[in-house]
């Protein structure tokens, strides 16, 4: 059998790996799309680099665009097979692939008027909400810790990744001419020590691991709360300064991480007397959806809520749903904390929030999680005097600060001990992946140490026989 990695491969996004049997039947781990790469992601993300119409079922690790943003377009171009997921993976695809569609459709609407006030020709989105709609109906529910068959020769098994609700590392069966081979895909391992989930879950012994790296190389600040980090930087903005404080935080896993931080401060009596907005219909949606599956919740939160119904509630929280209401936080100069998607500040409301706010140097926008260098946040993040945001320059006067310690990926050590249940002398070869090169091979270099005899970084496309 041959394995293909056609995304997440020297980069983080657009996770995609192609498992292809000797008999040419294929299974493909995760569709997703590329994110925050610049002038590149489009044309990433209309090639896949293999046919849609071969590959004969997909296994989903979890629901994060960068995981499953492409299932859409895959479908579209021919995709008839199964694609198995956990519940909560299946409830949060639902409304993260139709929200992406129409971010797609007004992004190529806005894009088209330029293009036309230029002679160009028209831009067609990468798939539309009745494409979206359409693949919703090729998701099938599996359990965490029951094999079930993919397809002939193919069982997987979940197990929990801990990452966000419903996330999974996928563990694979392949026999071929009476031999088993297992391949686990480690997808995105959360960390040991979150405020909400479970910690990642034990996994069988494997031959062949495929092993995320975008932490690889560094370490999360545990000395100080996520609540207590968050007040500073609050303190700092809205009462200090008096501006806003905006805050791009991904629609799952960030936004009810936030929530949950301003609740604890609430419960503690140090949540200062101010409007918190949510702008995100999806993070509200997600939030929603989160709450429906507390069994996934570590013992602290689960304890919490004996005394405490919601724990991503609290004085002050108003919901933003329309459009209108949206625009009109634009014309508010008092200080307020405005949470929006999207993480990486490239696409969604909160790119508009940051376009009409940043010139003004009593407001912060304050990073929660990885961005892309290439993505807006990535560029406020590295220091950039002037940004374009919808093809205006902007000068950058607004504090930028980041909160680097929130990531749901584990840092280094999560990873290793993430691995410390298997017996690397029988794990053939480790194949680093959805991480930066740079940060994928200083990590290399620490599991050689650590006595994995082999550890492969592929690029984009690269195919490699497993025996």
């Amino acid at each position: 059998m041959k394995i293909a990695f056609h995304g997440a491969a020297r980069t983080v996004t657009g996770s995609k790996h192609l498992l292809t049997l000797k008999n040419g039947k294929k299974v493909l781990l995760d569709c997703g799309m590329f994110q925050g790469l610049g002038l590149e992601t489009d044309t990433l993300n209309r090639n896949f680099g293999f046919d849609p119409t071969k590959v004969d079922a997909m296994v989903l690790s979890h629901a994060h665009i960068d995981h499953s943003g492409l299932i859409p377009r895959l479908t579209s171009e021919g995709f008839a097979g199964k694609i198995f997921c956990t519940p909560a993976t299946k409830d949060l695809t639902t409304v993260l692939l139709k929200d992406s569609a129409e971010i797609q459709e007004d992004d190529i609407k806005y894009k088209n008027k330029r293009r036309a006030a230029e002679g160009l020709p028209y831009l067609r989105p990468l798939y539309k909400i009745e494409d979206a709609k359409k693949a919703i109906d090729h998701l099938e529910e599996r359990n965490y810790g029951q094999w079930f068959d993919v397809i002939d020769g193919v069982q997987a098994m979940y197990t929990d990744a801990g990452h966000i609700i419903g996330s999974t590392c996928v563990h694979l069966r392949v026999k071929e001419d009476g031999k088993e081979t297992r391949i686990t895909f480690s997808a995105d391992v959360g960390r040991y020590r979150d405020a909400i989930l479970k910690s990642p879950g034990t996994f069988p012994q494997a031959d062949y691991i495929l092993l995320e790296s975008t932490y690889g190389n560094s370490l999360h600040d545990n000395n100080v709360t996520t609540p207590d980090m968050v007040l500073r930087w609050i303190e700092k903005a809205c009462l200090q300064k008096k501006g806003k404080l905006i805050m791009p935080a991904f629609s799952v896993g960030r936004t009810q991480e936030l929530l949950f931080a301003l609740n604890q401060l609430e419960v503690e009596n140090r949540l200062p007397n101010l409007d918190y907005y949510v702008d995100s219909p999806l993070s509200i949606e997600a939030t929603m959806i989160v709450k429906k599956y507390p069994q996934y919740f570590n013992k602290n939160i689960q304890k919490l809520m004996q005394s405490d119904n919601d724990p991503f509630a609290f004085n002050g929280l108003r919901y933003v749903q329309t459009v209108d209401q949206s625009k009109q936080l634009n014309f508010q100069n008092g200080p307020m904390v405005i949470i929006s998607a999207s993480g990486m500040a490239d696409a969604g409301r909160v790119k508009h929030h940051i376009s009409n706010n940043i010139e003004n140097s009593r407001n912060t926008i304050l990073l929660t999680g990885y961005c892309e260098p290439r993505s807006l946040g990535g560029r406020l993040l590295a220091g950039e005097k002037e940004v374009g945001i919808y093809g205006v320059k902007h000068e950058v006067n607004a504090e930028i600060g980041a909160i680097r310690s929130m990531s749901a990926h584990g840092d280094y050590e999560d990873l290793s001990q993430w691995l410390a249940c298997q017996d690397k002398k029988q794990v053939k070869k480790l194949f680093l992946v959805h991480g930066e090169y740079e940060v994928q091979q200083d990590f290399k270099q620490r599991l050689l140490k650590k006595g994995f005899a082999d550890v492969e970084i592929p690029e984009q496309h690269y195919e490699v026989g497993l025996t």
